[in-house]
């Protein structure tokens, strides 16, 4: 039992890195199509991020190359293999959706293993990730207007683990405007809210500050709860939400913008 539980809390910390690493391994895919070097990338790597075979996609030189130390030498394997068919997927019109790729496939595998944990890691966990999940199909279809990603291509991208799933992602995929996105979180209990407060006004709230908002209140939560792995994810995602106020502070004060200096997301 004791090895059962201690392989449990080591698959549940690794999967709180997957995300830096697959911003890490992206970051380092972008540079080598653009000819950076290396040991100037290295140290913009998340350090939640790194791994030991980290080294061995930074030697390489080619698309090709970079194709086989993903698909063999990373963590991150099994989710490649999900999203990249060939050396010719790693270019850079590709590289954001294959970012957004790897994190859907990265949120349904660790909406899956929370909730086959069950007990109060799933009461907790699932509801932060589907909230994770439907931010991220929001944010991609806001992203995606005057693009040229067909309809069905934005829908491959939503991570299918979220409350608006499934219905509410088929709304989004064919939403033209912001306006229509509005729309559609308000006919979601969960997101009816979403938008108020939010507009171009000198003392209104960005989208972003909203999902901030919401991501804080349910991570706050988490420590309600006893013996459960949410309280881990919940500081780090506490302590980067720490680390942007600290940096909205210093740019108020650098811009002499001081009137704006307590519109940081409040934690506790």
């Amino acid at each position: 039992k004791q090895w059962y539980q201690r392989r449990v809390a080591i698959t549940a910390g690794d999967y709180m890195t997957y995300g830096y690493m697959i911003d890490n391994i992206i970051l380092l895919i972008t540079g080598t199509l653009r000819n950076r070097p290396i040991a100037e990338l290295l140290p913009r790597c998340h350090p939640l991020g790194r791994f030991d075979e980290l080294a061995t996609i930074s030697i390489a030189t080619s698309p090709a190359e970079l194709f086989n130390a993903v698909m063999v030498d990373t963590p991150l394997a099994p989710f490649f293999s999900e999203c990249v068919q060939d050396e010719n997927d790693l270019d850079e019109m590709n590289i954001e959706i294959l970012r957004n790729k790897l994190y859907k496939a990265y949120f349904e595998d660790f909406y899956g293993f929370c909730e086959s944990l069950g007990g109060t890691t799933a009461d907790v966990m699932c509801p932060i990730l589907a909230f994770e999940a439907d931010r991220r199909a929001i944010t991609i279809t806001i992203n995606s207007f005057r693009t040229d990603l067909l309809k069905d291509d934005i829908e491959n991208l939503y991570p299918k683990c979220g409350k608006l799933f499934p219905e509410g992602l088929k709304f989004l995929k064919n939403a033209e405007d912001r306006e229509e996105v509005r729309r559609i979180c308000e006919r979601f209990g969960a997101y009816k809210d979403l938008y108020t407060g939010v507009g171009d006004g000198p003392n209104d709230k960005t989208l972003e500050d909203k999902f901030f908002e919401e991501e804080v209140k349910m991570l706050a939560l988490s420590f309600e709860q006893q013996f459960h792995f949410g309280v881990f994810y919940a500081f780090v995602k506490l302590k980067e939400q720490e680390n942007r106020n600290i940096v909205w502070i210093a740019e108020c004060i650098a811009q002499k913008n001081k009137n704006k200096i307590d519109n940081y997301i409040p934690i506790f």
